[in-house]
Protein backbone atom coordinates (compact mmCIF):
# COMPACT_ATOMS: atom_id res chain seq x y z
CA UNK A 1 0.00 0.00 0.00
CA UNK A 2 1.20 3.49 -0.76
CA UNK A 3 2.66 4.87 2.51
CA UNK A 4 1.08 8.27 1.92
CA UNK A 5 -2.34 6.74 1.30
CA UNK A 6 -1.94 4.52 4.36
CA UNK A 7 -1.07 7.57 6.41
CA UNK A 8 -4.20 9.36 5.22
CA UNK A 9 -6.31 6.37 6.19
CA UNK A 10 -4.68 6.37 9.61
CA UNK A 11 -5.53 10.01 10.16
CA UNK A 12 -9.12 9.41 9.07
CA UNK A 13 -9.46 6.41 11.39
CA UNK A 14 -8.21 8.45 14.30
CA UNK A 15 -10.67 11.24 13.48
CA UNK A 16 -13.54 8.78 13.29
CA UNK A 17 -12.58 7.31 16.64
CA UNK A 18 -12.48 10.77 18.16
CA UNK A 19 -15.87 11.55 16.64
CA UNK A 20 -17.37 8.54 18.33
CA UNK A 21 -16.49 10.07 21.69
CA UNK A 22 -17.86 13.53 20.89
CA UNK A 23 -19.72 15.19 23.77
CA UNK A 24 -22.61 17.28 22.47
CA UNK A 25 -23.15 18.87 25.86
CA UNK A 26 -26.74 20.00 25.09
CA UNK A 27 -29.99 19.01 26.79
CA UNK A 28 -32.25 17.22 24.30
CA UNK A 29 -35.77 18.53 23.55
CA UNK A 30 -38.41 17.50 26.07
CA UNK A 31 -41.69 18.45 24.34
CA UNK A 32 -43.98 15.56 23.31
CA UNK A 33 -46.73 15.48 20.71
CA UNK A 34 -50.20 15.11 22.20
CA UNK A 35 -52.62 12.56 20.87
CA UNK A 36 -56.15 13.67 20.03
CA UNK A 37 -57.48 10.94 22.31
CA UNK A 38 -55.77 12.55 25.30
CA UNK A 39 -57.99 15.65 24.96
CA UNK A 40 -61.43 15.00 26.41
CA UNK A 41 -64.06 15.94 23.83
CA UNK A 42 -66.57 13.09 23.85
CA UNK A 43 -69.12 14.79 26.11
CA UNK A 44 -68.95 18.09 24.22
CA UNK A 45 -69.46 16.33 20.89
CA UNK A 46 -72.05 13.84 22.14
CA UNK A 47 -75.67 14.00 21.05
CA UNK A 48 -75.21 14.75 17.35
CA UNK A 49 -75.82 11.98 14.81
CA UNK A 50 -72.61 10.46 13.48
CA UNK A 51 -71.79 9.05 10.06
CA UNK A 52 -68.57 7.77 8.43
CA UNK A 53 -69.39 9.92 5.39
CA UNK A 54 -70.03 13.13 7.31
CA UNK A 55 -66.70 14.75 6.46
CA UNK A 56 -67.21 17.78 4.18
CA UNK A 57 -66.69 17.37 0.46
CA UNK A 58 -63.91 19.29 -1.24
CA UNK A 59 -66.55 21.46 -2.96
CA UNK A 60 -68.58 21.77 0.26
CA UNK A 61 -70.25 25.05 -0.73
CA UNK A 62 -72.46 23.22 -3.24
CA UNK A 63 -74.37 21.81 -0.24
CA UNK A 64 -75.89 25.27 0.34
CA UNK A 65 -77.81 25.08 -2.93
CA UNK A 66 -77.01 28.54 -4.31
CA UNK A 67 -75.60 28.69 -7.88
CA UNK A 68 -74.48 32.28 -7.36
CA UNK A 69 -72.37 31.27 -4.34
CA UNK A 70 -70.87 28.46 -6.42
CA UNK A 71 -69.89 30.95 -9.12
CA UNK A 72 -68.40 33.44 -6.66
CA UNK A 73 -66.21 30.82 -5.00
CA UNK A 74 -65.10 29.50 -8.40
CA UNK A 75 -64.01 33.03 -9.36
CA UNK A 76 -62.23 33.48 -6.02
CA UNK A 77 -60.25 30.26 -6.44
CA UNK A 78 -59.23 31.27 -9.95
CA UNK A 79 -58.31 34.90 -9.38
CA UNK A 80 -57.47 35.55 -5.74
CA UNK A 81 -54.02 37.11 -5.21
CA UNK A 82 -53.98 35.53 -1.73
CA UNK A 83 -54.02 32.03 -3.22
CA UNK A 84 -51.38 32.95 -5.77
CA UNK A 85 -49.10 34.17 -2.96
CA UNK A 86 -49.57 30.86 -1.11
CA UNK A 87 -48.78 28.90 -4.28
CA UNK A 88 -45.65 31.00 -4.89
CA UNK A 89 -44.46 30.32 -1.34
CA UNK A 90 -44.92 26.61 -1.96
CA UNK A 91 -42.80 26.81 -5.10
CA UNK A 92 -40.12 28.74 -3.22
CA UNK A 93 -40.01 26.14 -0.43
CA UNK A 94 -39.78 23.28 -2.94
CA UNK A 95 -36.95 25.09 -4.73
CA UNK A 96 -35.03 25.41 -1.44
CA UNK A 97 -35.53 21.70 -0.82
CA UNK A 98 -34.19 20.91 -4.31
CA UNK A 99 -31.16 23.10 -3.60
CA UNK A 100 -30.51 21.11 -0.42
CA UNK A 101 -30.86 17.83 -2.31
CA UNK A 102 -27.93 18.79 -4.54
CA UNK A 103 -25.57 18.32 -1.57
CA UNK A 104 -26.27 14.56 -1.69
CA UNK A 105 -24.62 14.13 -5.08
CA UNK A 106 -21.14 14.68 -6.55
CA UNK A 107 -20.36 18.13 -7.86
CA UNK A 108 -18.31 18.73 -11.03
CA UNK A 109 -16.92 22.14 -11.91
CA UNK A 110 -14.84 23.21 -14.89
CA UNK A 111 -12.57 26.19 -15.08
CA UNK A 112 -10.10 27.95 -17.32
CA UNK A 113 -7.48 30.52 -16.27
CA UNK A 114 -4.77 32.58 -17.86
CA UNK A 115 -2.78 34.72 -15.43
CA UNK A 116 0.19 36.94 -16.21
CA UNK A 117 2.26 37.10 -13.04
CA UNK A 118 5.73 37.54 -11.58
CA UNK A 119 7.20 34.41 -10.04
CA UNK A 120 9.18 34.90 -6.78
CA UNK A 121 12.86 34.22 -6.86
CA UNK A 122 12.64 31.68 -4.04
CA UNK A 123 9.23 30.10 -4.74
CA UNK A 124 8.04 26.86 -6.21
CA UNK A 125 8.89 27.85 -9.78
CA UNK A 126 12.55 27.08 -10.53
CA UNK A 127 14.95 29.16 -12.63
CA UNK A 128 15.06 30.55 -15.20
CA UNK A 129 11.39 31.47 -14.69
CA UNK A 130 12.00 32.36 -11.03
CA UNK A 131 12.22 36.10 -10.53
CA UNK A 132 10.68 36.86 -13.92
CA UNK A 133 7.28 37.50 -15.45
CA UNK A 134 5.30 34.78 -17.20
CA UNK A 135 1.83 33.61 -18.13
CA UNK A 136 0.28 30.51 -16.55
CA UNK A 137 -2.43 28.71 -18.51
CA UNK A 138 -4.73 26.25 -16.78
CA UNK A 139 -7.75 24.23 -17.89
CA UNK A 140 -9.26 21.73 -15.44
CA UNK A 141 -12.33 19.84 -14.22
CA UNK A 142 -12.81 19.24 -10.50
CA UNK A 143 -14.99 16.58 -8.92
CA UNK A 144 -15.94 16.77 -5.25
CA UNK A 145 -18.28 14.58 -3.24
CA UNK A 146 -19.08 14.85 0.43
CA UNK A 147 -19.74 11.29 1.55
CA UNK A 148 -22.30 12.41 4.18
CA UNK A 149 -21.15 9.59 6.43
CA UNK A 150 -23.16 10.97 9.37
CA UNK A 151 -26.29 11.86 7.40
CA UNK A 152 -25.97 15.62 7.85
CA UNK A 153 -26.93 16.53 4.29
CA UNK A 154 -29.72 13.95 4.16
CA UNK A 155 -31.20 15.29 7.42
CA UNK A 156 -30.93 18.88 6.17
CA UNK A 157 -32.68 17.89 2.95
CA UNK A 158 -35.41 16.03 4.84
CA UNK A 159 -35.95 19.11 7.00
CA UNK A 160 -36.21 21.39 3.97
CA UNK A 161 -38.56 18.93 2.31
CA UNK A 162 -40.73 18.87 5.43
CA UNK A 163 -41.00 22.64 5.38
CA UNK A 164 -41.88 22.49 1.68
CA UNK A 165 -44.64 19.99 2.49
CA UNK A 166 -45.88 22.35 5.22
CA UNK A 167 -45.93 25.24 2.74
CA UNK A 168 -47.87 23.08 0.31
CA UNK A 169 -50.46 22.31 2.98
CA UNK A 170 -50.52 26.00 3.93
CA UNK A 171 -51.73 26.65 0.39
CA UNK A 172 -54.65 24.30 1.06
CA UNK A 173 -55.31 26.13 4.32
CA UNK A 174 -55.34 29.43 2.42
CA UNK A 175 -57.81 27.92 -0.03
CA UNK A 176 -60.11 26.87 2.81
CA UNK A 177 -59.79 30.27 4.47
CA UNK A 178 -60.66 32.04 1.21
CA UNK A 179 -63.71 29.91 0.41
CA UNK A 180 -64.92 30.30 4.01
CA UNK A 181 -64.47 34.08 3.90
CA UNK A 182 -66.42 34.35 0.65
CA UNK A 183 -69.21 32.17 2.04
CA UNK A 184 -69.33 34.08 5.35
CA UNK A 185 -69.46 37.42 3.52
CA UNK A 186 -72.27 35.95 1.45
CA UNK A 187 -74.09 35.01 4.67
CA UNK A 188 -73.60 38.58 5.89
CA UNK A 189 -75.15 39.81 2.65
CA UNK A 190 -78.12 37.52 3.26
CA UNK A 191 -78.48 38.96 6.79
CA UNK A 192 -78.61 42.50 5.40
CA UNK A 193 -81.30 41.54 2.89
CA UNK A 194 -83.39 39.81 5.58
CA UNK A 195 -83.13 42.84 7.84
CA UNK A 196 -84.10 45.02 4.87
CA UNK A 197 -87.24 42.89 4.50
CA UNK A 198 -88.04 43.48 8.17
CA UNK A 199 -87.50 47.23 7.85
CA UNK A 200 -89.58 47.45 4.65
CA UNK A 201 -92.48 45.52 6.22
CA UNK A 202 -92.27 47.65 9.35
CA UNK A 203 -92.32 50.82 7.25
CA UNK A 204 -95.48 49.61 5.51
CA UNK A 205 -97.09 48.85 8.89
CA UNK A 206 -96.13 52.25 10.27
CA UNK A 207 -97.49 53.98 7.17
CA UNK A 208 -100.83 52.23 7.75
CA UNK A 209 -100.81 53.27 11.40
CA UNK A 210 -100.01 56.86 10.42
CA UNK A 211 -102.92 56.92 7.96
CA UNK A 212 -105.21 55.50 10.64
CA UNK A 213 -103.99 58.01 13.24
CA UNK A 214 -104.58 60.87 10.82
CA UNK A 215 -108.16 59.70 10.31
CA UNK A 216 -108.69 59.44 14.08
CA UNK A 217 -107.21 62.89 14.56
CA UNK A 218 -109.57 64.33 11.98
CA UNK A 219 -112.44 62.65 13.79
CA UNK A 220 -111.30 64.10 17.12
CA UNK A 221 -110.38 60.72 18.61
CA UNK A 222 -106.62 61.40 18.81
CA UNK A 223 -104.71 64.54 19.62
CA UNK A 224 -101.91 66.14 17.64
CA UNK A 225 -99.44 64.34 19.93
CA UNK A 226 -100.44 60.89 18.66
CA UNK A 227 -100.36 62.18 15.08
CA UNK A 228 -96.85 63.58 15.45
CA UNK A 229 -95.63 60.33 17.11
CA UNK A 230 -96.99 58.26 14.24
CA UNK A 231 -95.47 60.66 11.73
CA UNK A 232 -92.02 60.61 13.43
CA UNK A 233 -91.91 56.81 13.22
CA UNK A 234 -91.78 56.94 9.40
CA UNK A 235 -88.43 58.75 8.80
CA UNK A 236 -86.79 56.65 11.55
CA UNK A 237 -87.61 53.46 9.66
CA UNK A 238 -86.64 54.99 6.31
CA UNK A 239 -83.27 55.85 7.92
CA UNK A 240 -82.89 52.19 8.94
CA UNK A 241 -83.64 51.11 5.37
CA UNK A 242 -80.93 53.42 4.05
CA UNK A 243 -78.43 51.98 6.56
CA UNK A 244 -79.21 48.49 5.29
CA UNK A 245 -78.72 49.54 1.67
CA UNK A 246 -75.30 50.85 2.73
CA UNK A 247 -74.49 47.53 4.41
CA UNK A 248 -75.49 45.64 1.26
CA UNK A 249 -73.24 47.82 -0.89
CA UNK A 250 -70.26 47.47 1.45
CA UNK A 251 -70.64 43.69 1.63
CA UNK A 252 -70.78 43.47 -2.15
CA UNK A 253 -67.52 45.42 -2.31
CA UNK A 254 -66.01 43.03 0.25
CA UNK A 255 -66.95 39.98 -1.80
CA UNK A 256 -65.59 41.54 -4.99
CA UNK A 257 -62.25 42.19 -3.25
CA UNK A 258 -62.12 38.56 -2.07
CA UNK A 259 -62.53 37.54 -5.71
CA UNK A 260 -59.53 39.69 -6.57
CA UNK A 261 -61.70 42.04 -8.62
CA UNK A 262 -62.87 45.66 -8.48
CA UNK A 263 -65.99 46.93 -6.70
CA UNK A 264 -67.99 46.98 -9.93
CA UNK A 265 -68.05 43.18 -9.82
CA UNK A 266 -70.03 43.48 -6.60
CA UNK A 267 -72.80 45.41 -8.33
CA UNK A 268 -73.78 42.25 -10.20
CA UNK A 269 -74.21 40.17 -7.03
CA UNK A 270 -77.88 39.46 -6.46
CA UNK A 271 -79.75 38.52 -3.33
CA UNK A 272 -78.44 35.22 -1.87
CA UNK A 273 -80.56 32.09 -1.84
CA UNK A 274 -78.29 29.90 0.31
CA UNK A 275 -79.69 27.64 3.00
CA UNK A 276 -78.06 26.03 6.02
CA UNK A 277 -76.77 22.49 6.26
CA UNK A 278 -79.48 19.87 6.18
CA UNK A 279 -78.22 17.80 9.12
CA UNK A 280 -76.08 17.87 12.23
CA UNK A 281 -74.23 14.63 11.47
CA UNK A 282 -70.61 14.53 12.59
CA UNK A 283 -67.88 12.19 11.32
CA UNK A 284 -67.86 8.95 13.29
CA UNK A 285 -64.06 9.01 13.76
CA UNK A 286 -63.94 12.46 15.28
CA UNK A 287 -61.64 13.58 16.88
CA UNK A 288 -59.07 10.93 15.85
CA UNK A 289 -59.19 11.67 12.10
CA UNK A 290 -59.34 15.43 12.61
CA UNK A 291 -55.51 15.35 12.72
CA UNK A 292 -55.39 14.51 9.04
CA UNK A 293 -58.43 16.51 7.91
CA UNK A 294 -57.50 20.02 9.01
CA UNK A 295 -54.75 21.54 6.88
CA UNK A 296 -53.45 23.71 9.71
CA UNK A 297 -52.80 20.63 11.87
CA UNK A 298 -51.18 18.73 9.01
CA UNK A 299 -48.89 21.69 8.24
CA UNK A 300 -47.83 22.00 11.88
CA UNK A 301 -47.10 18.27 12.01
CA UNK A 302 -44.84 18.61 8.97
CA UNK A 303 -43.01 21.45 10.72
CA UNK A 304 -42.45 19.22 13.74
CA UNK A 305 -41.01 16.59 11.40
CA UNK A 306 -38.74 19.19 9.82
CA UNK A 307 -37.56 20.44 13.22
CA UNK A 308 -36.64 16.87 14.17
CA UNK A 309 -34.52 16.50 11.04
CA UNK A 310 -32.85 19.85 11.75
CA UNK A 311 -31.72 18.43 15.11
CA UNK A 312 -30.16 15.44 13.35
CA UNK A 313 -28.34 17.76 10.93
CA UNK A 314 -27.08 19.92 13.82
CA UNK A 315 -25.74 16.85 15.64
CA UNK A 316 -23.95 15.62 12.53
CA UNK A 317 -22.00 18.89 12.37
CA UNK A 318 -20.01 17.73 15.42
CA UNK A 319 -18.48 14.92 13.34
CA UNK A 320 -15.83 15.04 10.58
CA UNK A 321 -16.65 15.93 7.02
CA UNK A 322 -15.19 13.39 4.60
CA UNK A 323 -14.90 14.45 0.98
CA UNK A 324 -13.53 12.79 -2.12
CA UNK A 325 -11.78 15.28 -4.37
CA UNK A 326 -10.48 14.72 -7.87
CA UNK A 327 -8.94 17.03 -10.47
CA UNK A 328 -7.91 16.52 -14.07
CA UNK A 329 -6.73 19.16 -16.47
CA UNK A 330 -3.93 20.94 -18.26
CA UNK A 331 -1.43 23.42 -16.83
CA UNK A 332 1.45 25.17 -18.52
CA UNK A 333 3.84 28.05 -17.96
CA UNK A 334 3.51 29.74 -21.31
CA UNK A 335 1.35 28.74 -24.22
CA UNK A 336 3.86 26.38 -25.83
CA UNK A 337 2.70 22.81 -25.44
CA UNK A 338 -0.34 23.78 -23.33
CA UNK A 339 -2.73 21.49 -25.15
CA UNK A 340 -0.43 18.47 -25.14
CA UNK A 341 -0.32 15.44 -22.87
CA UNK A 342 2.84 16.74 -21.24
CA UNK A 343 0.81 19.54 -19.59
CA UNK A 344 -1.74 17.23 -18.04
CA UNK A 345 -2.27 17.35 -14.28
CA UNK A 346 -4.20 14.81 -12.21
CA UNK A 347 -4.98 14.77 -8.51
CA UNK A 348 -7.26 12.61 -6.37
CA UNK A 349 -7.70 11.81 -2.71
CA UNK A 350 -9.80 12.11 0.41
CA UNK A 351 -10.23 15.30 2.40
CA UNK A 352 -11.25 15.39 6.04
CA UNK A 353 -12.37 18.32 8.18
CA UNK A 354 -12.86 17.90 11.92
CA UNK A 355 -14.19 20.69 14.17
CA UNK A 356 -11.72 21.19 17.01
CA UNK A 357 -12.53 24.56 18.59
CA UNK A 358 -15.44 26.78 17.55
CA UNK A 359 -16.03 28.75 20.77
CA UNK A 360 -19.36 26.94 21.37
CA UNK A 361 -20.91 27.69 18.00
CA UNK A 362 -21.99 24.12 17.26
CA UNK A 363 -23.45 23.57 20.73
CA UNK A 364 -25.36 26.84 20.50
CA UNK A 365 -26.70 25.84 17.10
CA UNK A 366 -27.84 22.44 18.43
CA UNK A 367 -29.44 24.06 21.48
CA UNK A 368 -31.32 26.39 19.16
CA UNK A 369 -32.58 23.49 17.02
CA UNK A 370 -33.71 21.64 20.15
CA UNK A 371 -35.62 24.74 21.25
CA UNK A 372 -37.14 25.11 17.78
CA UNK A 373 -38.38 21.53 18.02
CA UNK A 374 -40.00 22.22 21.41
CA UNK A 375 -41.67 25.33 19.93
CA UNK A 376 -42.98 23.38 16.93
CA UNK A 377 -44.35 20.59 19.14
CA UNK A 378 -46.10 22.95 21.57
CA UNK A 379 -47.55 24.98 18.70
CA UNK A 380 -48.93 21.75 17.29
CA UNK A 381 -50.36 20.76 20.67
CA UNK A 382 -52.07 24.13 21.03
CA UNK A 383 -53.40 23.96 17.47
CA UNK A 384 -54.85 20.52 18.22
CA UNK A 385 -56.64 21.83 21.32
CA UNK A 386 -57.90 24.86 19.37
CA UNK A 387 -59.15 22.61 16.55
CA UNK A 388 -61.22 20.47 18.92
CA UNK A 389 -62.57 23.59 20.61
CA UNK A 390 -63.45 25.02 17.20
CA UNK A 391 -65.53 21.96 16.28
CA UNK A 392 -67.24 21.92 19.69
CA UNK A 393 -67.97 25.68 19.47
CA UNK A 394 -69.61 25.43 16.06
CA UNK A 395 -71.63 22.37 17.06
CA UNK A 396 -72.84 24.11 20.23
CA UNK A 397 -73.71 27.26 18.30
CA UNK A 398 -75.59 25.34 15.60
CA UNK A 399 -77.64 23.43 18.16
CA UNK A 400 -78.43 26.66 20.00
CA UNK A 401 -79.48 28.49 16.83
CA UNK A 402 -81.79 25.69 15.80
CA UNK A 403 -83.33 25.53 19.27
CA UNK A 404 -83.77 29.32 19.27
CA UNK A 405 -85.48 29.20 15.88
CA UNK A 406 -88.04 26.73 17.23
CA UNK A 407 -88.86 29.04 20.13
CA UNK A 408 -88.67 32.13 18.00
CA UNK A 409 -91.25 30.78 15.52
CA UNK A 410 -93.77 30.59 18.37
CA UNK A 411 -92.77 34.01 19.69
CA UNK A 412 -93.18 35.77 16.36
CA UNK A 413 -96.62 34.20 15.85
CA UNK A 414 -97.72 35.39 19.31
CA UNK A 415 -96.35 38.93 18.89
CA UNK A 416 -97.93 39.19 15.44
CA UNK A 417 -101.27 38.19 16.84
CA UNK A 418 -100.92 40.68 19.70
CA UNK A 419 -99.99 43.46 17.27
CA UNK A 420 -102.92 42.71 14.94
CA UNK A 421 -105.26 42.75 17.93
CA UNK A 422 -103.83 46.10 19.10
CA UNK A 423 -104.31 47.57 15.62
CA UNK A 424 -107.91 46.31 15.56
CA UNK A 425 -108.65 47.78 18.98
CA UNK A 426 -107.03 51.07 17.93
CA UNK A 427 -109.07 51.17 14.71
CA UNK A 428 -112.28 50.49 16.60
CA UNK A 429 -111.50 53.18 19.16
CA UNK A 430 -111.18 50.73 22.05
CA UNK A 431 -107.42 50.95 22.45
CA UNK A 432 -105.02 53.88 22.38
CA UNK A 433 -101.81 54.73 20.58
CA UNK A 434 -99.61 53.85 23.59
CA UNK A 435 -100.98 50.29 23.57
CA UNK A 436 -100.28 50.06 19.85
CA UNK A 437 -96.67 51.14 20.38
CA UNK A 438 -96.28 48.59 23.16
CA UNK A 439 -97.46 45.82 20.80
CA UNK A 440 -95.27 46.96 17.88
CA UNK A 441 -91.93 46.93 19.74
CA UNK A 442 -91.82 43.15 20.51
CA UNK A 443 -93.03 42.32 17.00
CA UNK A 444 -90.23 44.36 15.44
CA UNK A 445 -87.72 42.71 17.77
CA UNK A 446 -88.91 39.22 16.86
CA UNK A 447 -88.75 40.00 13.16
CA UNK A 448 -85.16 41.15 13.54
CA UNK A 449 -84.34 38.08 15.62
CA UNK A 450 -85.80 35.84 12.92
CA UNK A 451 -83.54 37.42 10.30
CA UNK A 452 -80.54 37.18 12.63
CA UNK A 453 -81.12 33.49 13.42
CA UNK A 454 -81.52 32.58 9.76
CA UNK A 455 -78.24 34.29 8.86
CA UNK A 456 -76.48 32.88 11.94
CA UNK A 457 -77.51 29.34 11.03
CA UNK A 458 -75.96 29.80 7.61
CA UNK A 459 -72.77 31.31 9.06
CA UNK A 460 -72.39 28.62 11.74
CA UNK A 461 -72.91 25.91 9.11
CA UNK A 462 -70.03 27.42 7.13
CA UNK A 463 -67.84 27.61 10.22
CA UNK A 464 -68.60 23.97 11.07
CA UNK A 465 -67.46 22.91 7.61
CA UNK A 466 -64.29 24.97 8.06
CA UNK A 467 -63.66 23.49 11.51
CA UNK A 468 -63.89 19.98 10.03
CA UNK A 469 -61.22 20.79 7.44
CA UNK A 470 -63.35 21.79 4.45
CA UNK A 471 -62.82 18.50 2.62
CA UNK A 472 -59.01 18.56 2.82
CA UNK A 473 -57.29 15.20 2.38
CA UNK A 474 -53.49 15.02 2.47
CA UNK A 475 -51.92 13.36 -0.56
CA UNK A 476 -50.09 10.08 0.11
CA UNK A 477 -46.32 10.29 -0.02
CA UNK A 478 -45.14 8.40 -3.09
CA UNK A 479 -41.46 9.37 -3.21
CA UNK A 480 -38.76 7.91 -1.01
CA UNK A 481 -37.35 11.41 -0.61
CA UNK A 482 -40.71 12.58 0.73
CA UNK A 483 -40.99 9.90 3.40
CA UNK A 484 -42.32 10.92 6.79
CA UNK A 485 -39.82 10.65 9.62
CA UNK A 486 -40.44 10.26 13.28
CA UNK A 487 -40.33 13.72 14.94
CA UNK A 488 -37.04 14.22 16.70
CA UNK A 489 -35.59 10.96 15.33
CA UNK A 490 -31.86 11.00 14.91
CA UNK A 491 -29.38 8.38 13.82
CA UNK A 492 -26.75 9.73 16.18
CA UNK A 493 -28.15 9.84 19.68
Amino acid sequence: MNPRFAGALGVMAAALAAAGCADLGVRPPHAALRDAGSLAAQRSLAGAPVSPAAWPAEDWWHAFGDPQLDQLITEALAGSPTLKVAEARTRAALALADAGKAALYPQVNAGARAAHQRFPGHGLVPPPAAGSWGTVYQLDATLSWELDFWGKNRAAYDGALGRARAAEVDAHAARLALTSEVALAYAQLERAYLELDVATTSLEDRQKIYDLTRERNAAGLDSALELRQAEAALPAMRERIEQLHEAIGLTRHQIAALLGQGPDRGLAIERPAARGLASLALPSKLPAELLGRRPDLVARRWRVEAAGRDIAAAKAQFYPNIDLVGLIGLQSLGSAGFLTAVSRTVAAGPALTLPVFDAGRLRANLAGKDADYDVAVEQYNQALADALRDVADQLTALRSVQAQRTEQAQAIAATREAYDLAVLRYREGIGNYLQLLSAEAPLLEQRRLDADLHARELAVSINLVRALGGGFRPQPVASADARATTPGESRHE
